[in-house]
This record gives C-alpha cells, structure tokens and sequence, in this order.
C-alpha cells in the first residue's frame, strides 16, 4: 500500500543484517516500540567523534535522516546524553549503535537539513 511504513523493528533488523554485511559491529542500544518507536542511529567513529542520526521524513513523505547532535561529530558523553534525553521524552524510541572507526558507514536515506 503506498505510504505504508515499514515496522520500526523490522528497520533495526534490516540495518544490522547490514551492518553485519560491512563488517561493522552494531548493537541495539535500546529497545522501543516495535510497530511505530521512533529510530536514532549513533554512529560511532571512535577517537573521531560520535554522529546521531534521528529518522525523520522528507517533504515528499519518504523516509530520511536528521543530523541529531548537529553537522559535526560530538564526544560520545554528548551523544549518550543526548539519547537519554530524547528518551525521557519518548520511552518508545530505539537507539542502533554502530562502530565505525574508519569511516565506511553509509545512509541509505538522504540527510535533510530542518
């Protein structure tokens, strides 16, 4: 059905199966709601910082990517702090971490600018 979303959980599953295809660890952090929990991934980039990403849609209604934490990689506290906060106002959200210590991770979704 067109503007039929795909499960959140169904979405973890699909980045990990991924993640695990690049050779990069990734690990669910956090659990949320299943059907409709919103999404963040933290990028990991080890010594270089951490990203965060919130999936957002676009203005066409496709799925997207907000730079969480802003356009330059943060220490990891302030992306952990970050995600506690966003939790506290939604027990529902899932949190995918994923190591990337050498910068091979991509999106499959674009980045929009809000």
């Amino acid at each position: 059905m067109p503007g039929e979303q795909l499960k959140t959980e169904m979405r973890v599953q699909a980045w990990l199966r991924r993640c695990t295809a690049a050779g990069l660890m990734a690990t669910v952090m956090r659990r949320g709601d299943s059907e409709a929990g919103a999404l963040f991934l933290k990028i990991n980039r080890l010594a270089k910082g951490c990203e965060v990403f919130s999936g957002v849609s676009t203005s066409s209604g496709r799925p997207g990517w907000m730079r969480a934490t802003g356009a330059l990689p943060v220490r990891e506290k302030e992306a952990d702090a970050y995600l506690a906060r966003q939790a506290q106002y939604d027990a529902d959200i899932w949190v995918l971490e994923v190591e990337d210590p050498k910068g091979t991770f991509q999106l499959d979704e674009p980045i929009v600018d809000l």
